[in-house]
């Protein structure tokens, strides 16, 4: 299935909503008002997956935080249509949110549920790793949160092949 990565906009609030409710039913979904907050405020990113009929199917975000000289991003969200799991689309959104991080630099931080195993699976797979707990942070369902970062890419390891 192609996807295209596009920028998020207003007219795709209605569907983010939708999905934020299939998606995270016991813990608060995002109303419209979260999203319009989130797009108009200017240090964040937000994008949209649509496939080859122009349907979003998933959509991302992130804050590019700090200052020049101290660059940090925080990935807010990552959501895909429940009937395109794993097809590949959560994937394209997180590289997408790092390529836009990867612009100033600096670590990329998220919180993720301790039982995600397939998101933290992703994350980890992109350098993430795990620095914190964060008890009872999702609410109402009082479920648990890692904190996870991913280093600056200039602080990553060289891959074997360009170290020889």
């Amino acid at each position: 299935m192609p996807i295209r990565i596009e920028p998020m906009v207003t007219a795709d609030i209605e569907r983010c909503v939708e999905l934020e409710q299939l998606l995270f039913p016991e813990d608060d979904p995002w109303h419209a008002v979260a999203f319009q907050s989130e797009l108009a405020a200017p240090h964040n990113r937000y994008i949209t997956a649509r496939d080859d009929e122009g349907r979003m199917v998933g959509y991302a975000g992130v804050a590019l935080l700090g200052d020049d000289e101290h660059p940090e991003a925080e990935v807010h969200t990552i959501g895909v249509d429940p009937n395109c799991l794993r097809a590949g689309i959560g994937t394209l959104l997180l590289e997408a949110l790092l390529a836009e991080a990867g612009k100033r630099g600096g670590p990329v931080f998220l919180e993720v549920r301790t039982d995600n195993t397939p998101a933290i699976a992703l994350y980890a797979k992109h350098g993430f790793h795990i620095i914190g707990l964060r008890k009872n942070y999702y609410h109402p369902s009082g479920a648990d949160a890692y904190t996870m970062r991913r280093p600056a890419l200039s602080a990553l390891p060289l891959p074997d092949e360009v170290l020889s």
